[in-house]
């Protein structure tokens, strides 16, 4: 077997076969249906989403209803709208009631912002599922609307599954009022005993009561869970940080015996900063350096180690991350330049800020107050100099 590693070759070579596929002297080669569906899933599955929609148009008459499902599908992915309304007006009665097809109808409709549409589409459903419950409530959630997941919760005809649940948690701990405290702590108590061994659901659970400052319960729902990973340690870390628990924070690093990834890494780094003691720089200090070396290029981590490193006092590792990262965003500069203020060498800030000019890397706000700050104390250092 000869296996084309090279992507674009790939890509080249389909596209001559579609195109020898497509007309013969206006006669259309696509012979059956299951021709088209599987050109179409080939250029799909290469993100050719507006070529698989191209092919989709010229062979309609012969579209199923699996076909017209990855068409929208393709719509949402390559964001185009128009297209996905001309194809929900082209459906038959039948295809309009396919349960997939409704489903990334509703994905669609709510990726695109068209919150109307999805919300009319959502209530003519009869037989509404815990997916299609999912799909609506995730979609909502994205457009800063979580307000309308409670109220779909109260007209909700099923009993919510794991996944459905997940995402109603997620939306109580967003809103963190009066009437999602009571909806999301409902929910937890009714919630089935199997559920509570899904990492994704007591995960979510976490999170919302940790928002909710329900600390003690979030911490009986850790506890009970039989196998933990490493998003399940990063709900408790953020929940203690959050709720400026930092010493508890500190013990949960203590205790994970699993391989963190970024984020969990960049709370960690941001809650031994926040400590500074001498517990909080044995634990960050040991954690960046066990930090596997592909992680030092991502600016959001590195940001929190050079942080960290600078409320430490220790300017000169601070420095050397900052140089051996490949890519520097604004923010690692900021924190740099904080730094720099925060231990006395403002002056080195004005060379920072030269960097960031010859790069063409425009300060943000945060950055500018940091420089305007450095001024000040130049200022001020000048002025003592006179007196």
């Amino acid at each position: 077997m000869i296996l084309i590693r090279n992507n674009s070759y790939w890509i080249y070579r389909l596209n001559r076969l579609l195109s020898s596929c497509q007309s013969k002297n206006g006669e259309n080669l696509f012979s059956s249906s299951m021709a088209l569906s599987s050109t179409m899933k080939k250029l799909f599955d290469s993100k050719q989403y507006r070529e698989a929609l191209n092919v989709f148009d010229q062979h309609f008459e012969i579209s199923t209803d699996s076909t017209i499902d990855m068409a929208i599908k393709a719509c949402t992915l390559s964001k185009d709208y128009k297209r996905g309304i001309r194809i929900q007006q082209r459906l038959s009665f039948k295809s309009r009631n396919n349960s997939y097809i409704q489903a990334a109808l509703l994905c669609f409709y709510l990726e695109c912002k068209d919150i109307d549409n999805a919300m009319h589409l959502f209530s003519s459903i009869t037989n509404k599922s815990n997916y299609m419950y999912t799909v609506v409530f995730k979609g909502l959630i994205t457009n800063n609307v979580a307000e309308k997941v409670l109220d779909l919760f109260d007209e909700m005809k099923i009993e919510p599954n794991q996944f459905t649940l997940s995402t109603l948690f997620n939306a109580c701990a967003l809103l963190n009022n009066n009437r999602a405290m009571k909806i999301g702590k409902k929910l937890l108590v009714e919630m089935p005993e199997t559920y509570r061994n899904n990492n994704v659901t007591s995960t979510s659970a976490i999170h919302m009561l940790m928002k909710f400052g329900d600390v003690e319960s979030a911490e009986r729902i850790f506890r009970s869970m039989k196998t933990k990973n490493i998003i399940t340690y990063g709900a408790m870390v953020k929940g203690y940080v959050g709720n400026e628990l930092f010493e508890k924070a500190l013990d949960i690093f203590e205790q994970i015996d699993i391989e963190l990834d970024y984020v969990t890494y960049t709370i960690a780094f941001d809650c031994c900063a926040k400590l500074c003691n001498d517990r909080a720089m044995k634990i960050g200090k040991k954690l960046l350096a066990e930090m596997p070396e592909n992680y030092r290029n991502d600016n959001i981590t590195s940001t929190s180690a050079i942080h960290m490193l600078m409320k430490f006092g220790d300017v000169e590792s601070a420095e050397r991350i900052f140089r051996s990262m490949k890519t520097k965003g604004a923010d690692i500069y900021g924190a740099l330049m904080n730094g720099y203020n925060l231990n006395g060498e403002s002056w080195k800030c004005f060379k920072v800020f030269e960097e960031m000019n010859e790069k063409d890397i425009i300060p943000d706000e945060i950055a500018w107050n940091i420089l305007i700050g450095a001024c000040s104390k130049k200022q001020d250092s000048n002025t003592k100099r006179i007196d």
